[in-house]
């Protein structure tokens, strides 16, 4: 019971790594908040976690929504022990050039200005208490980036970047700020990244990874929960690859 008596926001999640994210912080004791914009999802999980989660409906590229969910878990909790800045989508493999203003605006709004906004409502609360964690799920893209996918790697770099940054700032304040770099996985977004989800395409991109298999929810529940746990209390700024050794 690694987060007994913690209490976590976990972004996009009530479906993918989201989902695995919220899983494992339950089995470890956490109370969570499943915060998506997929309502009907996220009340399947609750029900499945029971009294140990609750549903946020937010768009996390929403200044006005964020604030609603930052809110709501105060409201229901009194205080917010860690954050996972997990929601995120990417735009369709394609040459950077044709990539449209819509598809690039939505897409930074969603992976980049989430982390702004989420950073604006909560950490005053961890700053004021002196202490939190926030973990923000970025991607190999933004280690060792594909051809097609640039602006979606952008923003992955930019979340590395941004870890980073966001951790030196507030270590002084008792705050800690890591990264989770995956490789792709089962979730909602893998035939997006892919192009087209056929076995030719899961072969193809396989024999990229070394350890022979996509990340799992399960894997980065896990991952997170260590980093999130006091067991990672001197671990600070980092950006983990959980990636079976695609970064090599």
């Amino acid at each position: 019971m690694r987060l007994q008596g913690k209490t976590a926001i976990v972004t996009g999640g009530a479906s993918g790594f989201g989902a695995g994210i919220v899983r494992k912080f339950v089995s470890e004791g956490a109370q969570v908040m499943i915060a998506d914009l997929n309502t009907a999802m996220a009340e399947e999980l609750r029900q499945e976690m029971g009294a140990h989660a609750i549903v946020a409906t937010v768009d996390v590229s929403d200044g006005a929504s964020v604030a609603a969910m930052t809110a709501q878990a105060c409201d229901a909790w009194g205080h917010i022990d860690i954050l996972v800045n997990n929601a995120g989508i990417t735009h369709l493999p394609a040459p950077m050039e044709t990539i449209s203003d819509d598809e690039f605006d939505r897409v930074f709004a969603v992976n980049c200005k989430s982390v702004y906004l989420t950073a604006r409502n909560i950490v005053p609360l961890m700053k004021a208490r002196r202490a939190g964690n926030i973990l923000n799920i970025a991607s190999t893209a933004g280690v060792s980036p594909r051809p097609n996918l640039n602006w979606y790697n952008a923003t992955k770099g930019w979340m590395n970047n941004a870890t980073k940054g966001m951790a030196v700032e507030l270590a002084p304040s008792g705050v800690r700020v890591n990264a989770l770099n995956p490789v792709a996985g089962e979730t909602p977004l893998l035939a997006s990244f892919m192009g087209e989800d056929t076995p030719e395409m899961r072969a193809k991109f396989l024999s990229t990874i070394p350890l022979g298999r996509f990340s799992t929810p399960e894997d980065m529940g896990n991952a997170a929960c260590y980093l999130c746990s006091d067991e990672a209390s001197m671990i600070t700024g980092v950006c983990m690859e959980v990636d079976g050794g695609r970064c090599i």
